[in-house]
Parts: C-alpha cells; structure tokens; sequence
C-alpha cells in the first residue's frame, strides 16, 4: 500500500490485516492511534468501498478535524462524503429523518409538524422563560451562582439522564440519595427536578428538541425501530470510532450492538483519559467494547512523548499513588490483545532537543507574586520564539479555568513581546466576547423601538472596537458629544455638528468613519425593520469589513462576527414560531429576545470554526482541558498557578453531580467525603499525565507563592511537583535551569 506519510511498523501492520472484521486498537495519547484510523478510513476507500458506506465516530466534533482534514487533501480519493458524526449529531439527523414515525409514540404535542432543534444557547434561553418566574417565587434561594450557571446545570442533569440511560424524573431522588450534607440541599435538588420537569413537559408541547431530548428519542425510539435499525445497519457498514473513552454509556450501547452486524469496525480507545468524565464519558465502559471486536490491539510507547518527560510522567504518578493502565497492560502482555508492539519511546517525535534527564525536561522559576510569575512566562516564551526560534504555534499556555483578567494579562504581555497569541475558551459567554458587545451594542442603537438604550461608556467602547485608529480616550470624549438618548431611545448626532476645534482633535479621517457607520444605522432606521441576523450581516458587509474599520484587518474579530450570525440564526430558528406570541396576544421582537438572553450571560454554543480558523503559528492560550480536547501535541508547556486548587478541585455544581448521575455509581449510595478525594487525586492523574503525552520537549511550571487573588498557593499539583523535584535533587541532580 502506497502513502506520503512515514508510517510505524505497528501501525504499517494494522493496516495490512484484512478489511473483514472488526478491531479494537488501545494505547496511550501518542502512540499513533488516530493517525492509524485516518489511513484506516483511507484505505477502505482505496480498496472500493464507497464513501457512503463509511461512519466515523467521535465524543466530540473537534476530535473529528484529523479527518476532515485529510479528506480535504489535494490527494483524497475522489467520490462520495464520509459521513462524521457524533452521538448528537447522529440523533438530530435521525430524528430529523423518522420524525412521523415516532412523534406520536414519544409525547410531543404536535407529531404532524416539524420538530425545531435546540442549541445549547437556545435550550438555555427556553431553560430561563421558564425558571426565571419560580427564582422570583423563591427556588434556589441558597444557592450562589450566575443564572446562566443555574440554567446550564439544569440542562447538564438532563443531559446526564439521557446519556446515561435513566429516567430524567429519577434526577432529583439519585442525587438526593447521595447527599450527606444539610438538609436545604435536598430541597435544592427537589427545585432542580422541577425545573427539569417543566423544561422536558414544555418541549414536548411545542415539538422542541434539547439534546438530551434528542438523544432520548433516538435510543428509545428510533434505534429500536425496524426501520431507522435497518436502515443505519444498511447504510453505514463500515465503522471508526475514536476516543471512544470520551463518549457516553448510550453510545457504547449503540457501537456494541452496530459491530455485530457491520463489515469492518475499528474502534480506538485512549488509556489514562475520559477527560470528558463531567459531560458523561465513561471509559471504563468503552474499554468493554474490546469484548465485542474480533481482535484486539495494543500501540504503545509515543511518537511524541521524549525518555525523561516519560520518566517525569511515571515518577508524577507514583508519588500521587497512581498506575497507569495498568490491567489492560496486562492484558495485552497476557496475550488477551492479538498484537503487542512496543516502539521506541519518543520514536518520531520532531525536535531536535535532545534531553537526557527528567528534571531537564521541566523549567520552573521561583516566584513570589503572582504578576512576577506571568512576566517570567512572557519573558521565557519571548526568549524560545526570538532566540531559539521555536515557532509559536509549539507553545501553549495552560491554566485550570481561564479568567478574563489572566487572559488579558497573558495576551497583553505576550505581544508587547512581539509573540502573537490566540486563545479558545468553549464556554466563554457572547457578552464577554468585546467584538460581540460592539456589534450589539450598535443593533440597539439601530432599533430604537427595542428601548434599550446603551450607556454612555457602551458607545464608547463600540466606537473604540470599530473604528481604526481611534483611542479609548478620544472614543469617550466623541460618545460624550454626539451620543444624546431621549425618553430611553438611543440617537447619535453628526460629526459636522462638533465645534470645528473638537473636529480637529478627533481628526476628520477619524470623524469621516464614524460619519459613514452614523449615516448607514440612521438610513437602516428609516426601512423596514430586518431580523437581528440580517441586520448584523449586512452592518459587518456593508461597513465593518470596508477599509477604516477594525473588522477589517482583525480575523479573530471577523471569526466572533461570524458566530455571533450564526448563533443569532438558530436562535431565530429556534425560537421563531414559539415565541413571537406569548398567548396573551402580547408579541415579541426576537432582536430584543435575544439582546436580554446576552446581557443574561448565555454561554455560547461550541463553533467549529472557532478551532479550524485559528492563526497556526501563535503561542495557544487555553484552558488545560480545551487543549486536551483539541488533542494536538506541541514542543512547550506553560502551566500557570501550579499551586492553585483549581488543577485539583472540581468546579460548584450545586444542581448536578458528574459522578453520582453516571452508570457506575449505585443509586441508593452516597457520596462519601472519600469519594470526593479519590475522584480528585484521578482526575488530577488523568489531567497531568495526559499533558505531559502531549509535549514533546519541556514543560514550564508557573510558580509563584502568592495566587491572583493573594492566597498562598499550595494546591496539591504543587505539592507532588515538589515531592518529584526533591527527590531528583536527593538524586544528586539540579532542579534549575
């Protein structure tokens, strides 16, 4: 078989064993795992078999890019589309498809009209109509947390039912069985479960489909019909399903059922991961697929990982109490696993570096403050980028949680270094997003009708985040001048009726700019007035992408443009035909609908786009499980606030419990303080074992003794770091670099 890549020995052997059968292939991060599955899909479709015929599967639409990617090359085989999916995507196109058959069956209102489905912002907007009257009549009255957080975690419990496989009436009494503490909590989860209630009654009234509601009625429906059964088995004879230890309960039922009838499966499988444990994953139960294929495969060692980050791996384990996969090691070297390959370890690995020692492979410098530690990692990354030459696009910045506050820190710092920097936060809110304020804060002013009307300093910001080459300083002075609100609608006034002096200090180019977006928003005023998404269209087309303006040379600020569009388009979607009257004849503008859901907090949906249109070489800034997720090694690590808790603690979810609304936990047990620890020292393991797989060359620890909000920072992470550190410095070895 001929290919442009340099393939392993262990890979170049799967793929020389017969396309009949189904194969389970195990293995660390790095060892090659997916690479084997994109050439895997290739060779089906060089030996014939027709793209239609082929299903690829993965947890999560980013782990889907490898894929995508090389059947976009120049050298693709020609002919039908692979189709890729994941468990929701593959729910919404059956549902979509069977809709008459199982409308009826499955309770929703209106069986002989369409369904509309929901994005996670949009589930959230409907979440709100409905909860927010019951916070007025007192629910969650002890509970502190953003409503965006209280909607989402309902939403979350949802999810967890429909994933896992129980009735999402048993949500509140599973997670009131596993609570010891007091007893308002109790009443908490009794709140909860009628929020999730009221949700699922009201979707089935109006044929809405959450996610968790499409992925109900396509394993308790559909994928038991004879007809949708059929027709998937018919249709997709050929599977690969990736990362199958980050997908959920439900999904593994569908796989362990669709490989006793399909031609060919490969079914990949990570060990030491289930990084999406939070959303549902469960590994322990992917890993039982194995028992389901005709062979077993086991790649081991890494094609990125080098000798001493493998040994600073292994040593980080032992001193937390951890093995790695160690039982299905044994399995494979028992002869359970049909193949067994060992490659050498750091084999392909693309560095030039070589590093002899573990802690050589690890670069920390002491500090005490909090703002000392990020200028040293600006300063380091400035120094591999300028003086090593490493390319930016090698290194990434990592922290727990990504605040507003560290990433403004950490972007300013880096390219006042002249080292270019991006960062991806999936949950990061529309209203935090600058570029997306702007555009809305100009919709408001463009709808007076609405009566919104933006502050002072909102005008000033937009005008800021708009106009090329205007500062914040002249930005608020000119909002002071021509922004005039009366009896709450927003106007602003021409820039020829500023004192000639004032016009000056502005300067006219700057003053023509603002002129012509004045003049396009007062001439859109005087039509018809348009869907929030049009308008927003052509203000970015018309205007905001001509010469003088910011969107015009800012591709990020183009890519937020785009998925403020898009989320505006399926909120119109969504929420067109169930909204636009509220029953007491009172109707509603879906512009304004969706500004009060923004200024709500709603976390954005997740745009694929926002990981495929970003700049390759920039230094990545992004939390530790997104990069997890994004599952692209790279030659630096940055890890910031090593001795926050945050690497260790769990995230308040007051509404939910990741743990408890899983498969594997009993439902009558509780949740023991024990628990909790256990749960957090794996998740930690999982966490850092799978960082240090994905680096090639060094990992940089961001120390400092005092935290970003002035604590003293002795988080666990930093506590086994030093155990490990020590006992290289007892060893007789240096821990400076």
């Amino acid at each position: 078989m001929t290919t442009t890549f340099s393939l392993s020995d262990a890979q170049l052997a799967l793929l020389e064993q017969p396309i009949e059968g189904t194969y389970f292939l195990a293995g660390p991060a790095g060892a090659g795992k997916t690479t084997a599955g994109v050439h895997w899909m290739l060779r089906l479709l060089r030996t014939g078999v027709p793209a239609r015929r082929i299903l690829v599967w993965v947890p999560q639409r980013t782990l889907s890019i490898p894929y995508y990617e090389m059947l976009h090359r120049p050298t693709a085989e020609p002919g039908g589309q692979v189709t890729i999916t994941t468990l929701g995507g593959l729910a919404q196109r059956m549902v979509d498809l069977f809709w008459p058959l199982v409308a009826a069956e499955a309770g929703f209102a209106h069986p002989d009209e369409a369904p509309i489905f929901l994005t996670l912002e949009t589930a959230q907007y409907y979440m709100a109509r409905l909860v927010r009257p019951l916070l007025e009549a007192g629910y969650f009255e002890g509970v502190v947390i953003d409503r965006n957080r209280l909607y989402s975690q309902i939403l979350d419990d949802l999810n967890k039912a429909a994933v896992v496989g129980f009735p999402h009436t048993e949500i509140g009494e599973r997670l009131k069985s596993a609570w010891i503490g007091e007893q308002s909590q109790r009443r908490v989860y009794d709140e909860a479960q009628v929020c999730a209630h009221r949700f699922r009654e009201y979707c089935l009234a109006h044929n809405l489909l959450d996610f968790s509601l499409q992925v109900e009625v396509f394993i308790r429906y559909l994928w038991p019909h004879p007809l949708c059964h059929s027709y998937l088995l018919e249709t997709y004879t050929h599977l690969i399903v990736d990362n199958v230890e980050e997908d959920v309960p439900v999904a593994h039922d569908v796989i362990q059922e669709w490989l006793g009838r399909c031609r060919s499966a490969l079914v990949i499988y990570d060990y030491d991961a289930g990084y999406r444990r939070f959303l549902g994953a469960d590994p322990q139960n992917g890993r039982s697929l194995a028992t389901a294929c005709d062979r077993r495969i086991v790649f081991t060692g890494s094609h990125v990982l080098s000798t001493p980050l493998a040994k600073l791996s292994a040593d980080l384990a032992r001193h937390m109490h951890r093995s790695f996969d160690a039982e299905a090691e044994k399995e494979g070297k028992n002869g359970k696993y049909d193949e067994y390959d060992i490659p050498p370890v750091g084999a392909g690995a693309e560095t030039d570096t070589v590093v002899e020692s573990p802690q050589a492979a690890v670069v920390f410098e002491y500090q005490r403050y909090y703002p000392q530690m990020l200028d040293w990692m600006a300063e380091e990354i400035a120094r591999l980028v300028h003086e090593e030459q490493v390319p930016a696009g090698q290194i990434v910045v990592l922290a727990p949680f990504l605040s507003d506050a560290l990433r403004f820190s950490v972007v300013n710092r880096l390219e006042h270094r002249g080292v270019s920097v991006r960062s991806h936060r999936p949950s990061r809110a529309l209203r935090e997003e600058p570029d997306a304020r702007c555009l809305l804060t100009w919709a408001a002013v463009a709808h007076p009708h609405w009566g919104l009307c933006p502050t002072r300093f909102d005008i000033a910001y937009a005008l800021m985040q708009t106009i090329a080459g205007i500062d914040l300083v002249r930005a608020q002075l000119l909002a002071e001048i021509v922004y005039r609100p009366s009896d709450g609608r927003p106007a602003l006034s021409s820039f020829d009726a500023i004192r000639p002096e004032m016009q000056e200090r502005f300067t006219f180019v700057l003053g023509e700019r603002y002129e012509r977006l004045r003049r396009w928003l007062l001439a859109y005023g005087e039509t018809a007035p348009q869907p929030l998404d049009f308008f927003l269209s052509r203000l970015f087309g018309e205007v905001l992408s001509g010469e003088g303006y910011r969107f015009h040379t800012d591709y990020d600020a183009a890519a937020v443009a785009s998925a403020l569009i898009e989320s505006v388009r399926k909120f119109r979607w969504a929420a067109g035909g169930v909204v636009g009257d509220d029953g007491d004849g009172n109707s509603h503008d879906l512009g304004r609908e969706y500004l009060d859901m923004v200024q709500e907090g709603v976390i954005a949906a997740q745009y694929i786009l926002g990981w495929r249109l970003q700049p390759e070489d920039a230094v990545l800034l992004a939390p530790a499980y997104t990069f997890l997720m994004r599952n692209q090694p790279v030659d630096y690590q940055f890890w910031l606030s090593v001795g926050g808790r945050g690497w260790w603690e769990r995230l308040y979810q007051p509404l939910t419990h990741p743990y408890v609304l899983s498969r594997r936990w009993p439902a009558d047990r509780p949740w023991m303080d024990e628990d909790e620890f256990a749960a957090r020292q794996e998740t930690l393991f999982r966490l850092i074992t799978g960082l240090i797989r994905r680096c090639r060359r060094q990992v940089y620890l961001g120390l400092s003794e005092l935290g970003e909000q002035g604590y003293e920072q002795k988080g666990p992470l930093l506590q086994v770091i030093q155990r490990v550190l020590r006992e290289y410095t007892n060893d007789g070895a240096s821990t400076t670099t």
